[in-house]
């Protein structure tokens, strides 16, 4: 699981931005998320995420667009509309909103 090219906040679609003041661990970023998520669709579900600090990703695709990272092409192709960044790109997360 390896970034194919360095994430920036132009490859990512109408993200929504949460900011704190304290450092997280992937699992608050998460949980983090997983809220925000809740607020903007009524079943949202995780598509694909993004670690800076390590630089993992899943689901772990190769990279298959010279403009946005595999990961994200992923997420986008399967109707991913809900797009958390936490801390500019520190986290990033991408859910469905399967409600609809």
């Amino acid at each position: 699981m390896e970034k194919c090219e360095i994430l920036t906040k132009n490859e990512l679609t109408n993200p929504v931005m949460i900011y704190t003041r304290s450092p997280l661990d992937f699992g608050q970023a998460r949980q983090l998320a997983n809220q925000k998520a809740r607020e903007l669709g009524a079943e949202p579900m995780l598509l694909a995420w993004y670690e800076a600090k390590s630089g993992k990703f899943s689901p772990p695709v190769e990279c298959c667009s010279e403009k946005k990272p595999g990961w994200i092409v992923y997420a986008e192709s399967r109707g991913g509309s809900i797009t958390i960044d936490i801390n500019d790109e520190d986290y990033v997360f991408i859910y469905l909103d399967a409600s609809g």
